[in-house]
């Protein structure tokens, strides 16, 4: 009797498998490192739309048919282009999925780009929500891009999203994410706060996760970030770093509307060889603010088998209508945590050079070490 496959988030060697399958078809070969531990980077194709708007095609409606609608003009990006804040952007990704009727997928920012307030999601043909591939999917996937704070140089094959292939249900409930912080540490926190299948995380406002710094506030008006080059820019040219107060009593930060923050979470969080772990939104009844972008986090993350010693989740926040105060310590995202399918060979960590292994408040891998 044949034996059913294991739920869960599937690793680095059944992504593979898949492409061997012909269940993820690319126009050109899988760059060496676009398989990550529980996860697929996505690459960008040749050309870009300028759209008029974001759109969900909606039930049965090719993405390219609302593009006749919507389109504005072609951006060529094989040697190039600038995208600019405000604007609104559709590529072709040269990934496409058939995927069987077991295995569904959802898609997510990846970590630089998230903290670089770029805006991205995919979209499907007849999707009626985004970031989400229902299982049993055939067809291409589209990046949506609106860069938020500054403009960003891209280029044929820039990897800007990632995906995850899931089967069944994998996500934790309450129960069992209480006895996995029993037995791993999942967060240091001394009472885990756990609800509705996530585990809380604080905010860190008295400098611990970079020596006195708060977080960074970004710079309007700033240069291009080139998407594609890692530690070629100064930190001063984007950001303004925001340094705790001497003697100012319980640190806490005033957040301005419309202004884009990088802060770092009070709790380490360290992510077990056996799991997978994702930030999800914030609830926007607790505060006038947001936890702008969720995040997945990959098996090993934070972990001392993997070259860590647990790592602060860093958190993209935006104020909304009018100023907030956030305390340190305050409640600004969950972590739910899925099984794997099966342990990845290779964890995020020093194996596979990850950027953000160990980190304390850290902006993207575009800048240059603050001084």
């Amino acid at each position: 009797m044949a034996e059913h496959p294991k739920p869960g988030i599937l690793p680095a060697e059944a992504i593979a498998a898949l492409k061997a399958q012909g269940v993820i078809a690319c126009r050109r070969r899988l760059d060496d490192d676009q398989i990550q531990p529980a996860s697929l980077d996505l690459r960008l194709g040749n050309v870009a739309w300028r759209i008029r708007a974001s759109f969900l095609p909606g039930a049965g409606v090719p993405v390219q048919q609302r593009l006749e609608d919507l389109a504005l003009h072609k951006l060529d990006l094989s040697n190039g282009a600038v995208l600019e804040t405000g604007c609104v952007y559709l590529v072709e990704l040269f990934e496409r999925l058939k995927l069987p009727a077991d295995l569904a997928a959802a898609a997510n920012p990846k970590s630089s780009t998230g903290r670089l307030d770029v805006f991205v999601r995919v979209i499907t043909d007849g999707a009626r929500a985004f970031d989400t591939i229902p299982a049993g999917y055939r067809g291409p996937l589209y990046l949506e891009v609106s860069p938020r704070t500054f403009p960003i140089l891209v280029r044929t094959g820039s990897r800007l999203s990632q995906v995850r292939f899931r089967r069944g249900v994998s996500r934790l409930n309450d129960l069992e994410l209480l006895n996995l912080q029993a037995a791993e540490c999942l967060v240091d926190a001394a009472v885990p706060d756990v609800a509705s299948g996530g585990i809380a995380l604080g905010v860190d406002l008295a400098g611990a996760a970079l020596g006195g710094v708060q977080g960074f506030r970004a710079k309007r008006h700033s240069g291009v970030v080139d998407m594609d080059k890692v530690g070629a820019l100064d930190v001063e040219d984007f950001w303004e770093p925001i340094r705790l107060r001497q003697g100012g009593g319980t640190p806490g930060l005033v957040l301005d509307p419309g202004a884009f923050y990088i802060l770092a979470s009070r709790e380490a969080v360290h992510v077990p060889a056996d799991y997978a772990a994702e930030m999800v939104p914030f609830d926007p009844l607790v505060g006038e603010f947001r936890v702008h972008y969720a995040g997945f986090f990959d098996p090993g993350f934070g972990s001392a088998d993997a070259g860590g010693r647990g790592a602060r989740a860093v958190l993209e926040v935006r104020s909304r209508e009018v100023p907030f105060i956030l305390e340190h310590g305050q409640t600004v995202g969950r972590l739910v945590y899925e099984r794997m399918a099966g342990r990845p060979e290779v964890l995020y960590g020093a194996d596979l050079r990850s950027n953000y292994q160990g980190q304390g408040l850290k902006l993207s891998k575009h800048f240059k070490p603050l001084r």
